[in-house]
């Protein structure tokens, strides 16, 4: 969690409306009894830092509380994690159809809603058989509309109001020709209903300040901070090792996350640039003699790379970015820009730099101004996003939620 304005540690801050100063959450409840959880998820079809939020989150219901179910639009059956895998799943008839394949669900996004509605329902007999105390979802898209039975409360850890509805529509739209059509005929549609069913969520909780803000704007509510959990305890430094001159880029390769600022600016300091990643844009990248394509990289290699590298270069808005964290947890400086989640993140100075402009020029301006030799600094700030403190802090939502 990142300190609050007096310096204190701040592991759930609520977002108040416009014109009024943030409050401390301190001396969170804990739920004195275990609970029976339904768990929603929009999708499982990969892992990603979505996927590693609802790892934790079943993890703490699963060794905090009984019974646990996992609601979701689609399931590709891939194994994610040992926590997700347990769990006995309910899958909506869109997860079934022909159409759904890698990315065929983009096909499907007017019937987002339909598969809503139906896994709500798949909730209330389950309910019906055996009560629970409280539905807990993940979502970055559509499953937050998830109808809680009567009497239960609906916490939702967003991770975005929908991208393609909201903050990304016209990124989205070029990127994704899947999409675009269905966008373009029912985009006002479909943000009437997103923000409608917002109704459905009593408690929201978002993973950064950046996005508590998306959901006033987007929802008009007001939504807790609980950063989402970084693995601190595999991602650390290695004080032997010598950093190299080189910077890294790492992340998917897709148009958002602005690879290309960091290869043009590579280019213009005439500095080597690793690329990390795999993505729709790999096929337009070459490598050459400043930037080297790595491709996908495994957990123990990317660890390796944060070691040794002189920076990470972040040049894209995130919601809160878990690979930023995961760098300075390694003692590696963060070059960012100064929007979104990283504002929550990076400390200008101190271990990393941030920039303003989107250009490549104040990305080599930012390098420069970076710290060299902030190990410690870096690795203190990441533990402020350990898992532990993910875990205490939502189970204070939790018991507020349920009363307790």
């Amino acid at each position: 969690m990142v300190p609050a304005a007096d310096g204190q540690p701040a592991s759930a801050l609520p977002v108040p409306r416009a014109g009024a100063g943030l409050r401390v959450e301190v001396a969170a409840p804990v739920a004195r009894r275990p609970l029976r959880i339904a768990l929603a998820h929009d999708w499982l079809v990969g892992m990603r830092g979505g996927e590693r939020v609802l790892d934790r989150l079943a993890l703490l219901a699963g060794r905090e509380h009984r019974g646990a179910v996992l609601y979701t639009l689609f399931d590709d059956g891939r194994p994610l994690t040992t926590s997700i895998d347990r769990l006995p799943r309910r899958v909506s008839k869109l997860g079934k159809l022909p159409v759904v394949g890698r990315r065929g669900r983009r096909w499907l996004l007017p019937l987002y809603p339909r598969g809503v509605r139906e896994l709500s329902r798949m909730l209330a007999a389950d309910h019906r058989r055996e009560p629970f105390d409280l539905v807990l979802s993940s979502s970055s898209a559509a499953v937050k509309g998830l109808a809680a039975p009567e009497g239960r409360a609906h916490v939702c850890y967003c991770h975005a109001p929908a991208r393609y509805l909201w903050s990304q529509r016209e990124e989205y739209a070029k990127a994704h020709r899947a999409a675009a059509l269905g966008l373009a005929l029912l985009g006002p549609a479909l943000r009437t209903w997103d923000r409608r069913s917002s109704g459905s969520v009593t408690h929201f909780v978002a993973n950064s300040r950046y996005i508590a803000g998306e959901i006033a704007r987007c929802y008009g509510r007001e939504a807790m901070v609980v950063h989402p959990p970084v693995r601190t305890d595999f991602f650390t430094p290695h004080l032997g090792l010598e950093r190299e001159d080189v910077w890294l880029f790492a992340g998917a390769l897709e148009p958002y996350k602005r690879v290309d600022l960091a290869i043009a600016a590579a280019h213009r300091a005439g500095a080597r640039l690793f690329v990390a990643g795999e993505g729709s844009l790999r096929k337009r990248l070459r490598s050459d003699d400043r930037v080297t394509l790595l491709g996908r990289v495994s957990d123990h290699d990317l660890r390796d790379l944060f070691r040794r590298v002189r920076v990470l270069i972040f040049p894209q808005i995130e919601d809160f970015g878990i690979i930023a964290v995961e760098a300075q947890a390694c003692g590696c400086p963060v070059v960012a820009r100064a929007a979104g989640g990283t504002l929550d993140t990076v400390v200008d100075g101190r271990t990393g730099a941030l920039f303003e402009e989107a250009t490549p020029e104040a990305i080599v301006e930012a390098v420069r101004r970076a710290p060299e030799r902030a190990t410690a600094a870096c690795r203190a700030q990441a533990e402020l996003f350990s898992e532990a403190r993910f875990d205490e802090a939502m189970r204070g939502v939790i018991a507020r939620a349920v009363g307790e």
